[in-house]
């Protein structure tokens, strides 16, 4: 079972060798990604390189699926969310699963995902 999840952003910063990133995941274990920011990951590559190297990266994680309830939260949210806070639907599937388990989104974007999960957010780095 994972301890926390990790945001897109935290999953881009891996990918490019971010120096703070990567120091701060060499001292991590047990991170997962929900499939959303999966998906978000593959959606951004722009050749089969870097969808390589993007699948390599995303392998090391455990997937944690989402679940309608998880579907329905996220869409209460959104309505909640998107006018006041700019929130857009697929941060608000990320923080669905975050919410249903109680763990902490490792991200960059305080901005969009404290208003859905407050003090879960957290910034890594």
């Amino acid at each position: 079972m994972v301890n926390a999840l990790l945001d897109t952003s935290i999953l881009v910063d891996l990918l490019r060798d971010y120096p703070a990133a990567l120091s701060w995941y060499a001292l991590k274990t047990d991170l997962g990604i929900s499939r959303i920011a999966w998906m978000e990951v593959i959606e951004g590559v722009e050749s089969r390189r870097k969808q390589y190297a993007a699948l390599k990266l995303l392998k090391r994680f455990e997937i944690v699926e989402l679940t309608s309830a998880d579907m329905i939260w996220a869409s209460d949210r959104l309505l909640r969310f998107s006018l006041s806070h700019n929130v857009d639907a697929f941060d608000c599937l990320i923080a669905s699963a975050n919410y249903r388990l109680g763990l902490t989104l490792f991200t960059r974007n305080l901005k969009h995902f404290t208003p859905l999960i407050g003090s879960l957010a957290q910034a890594p780095y």
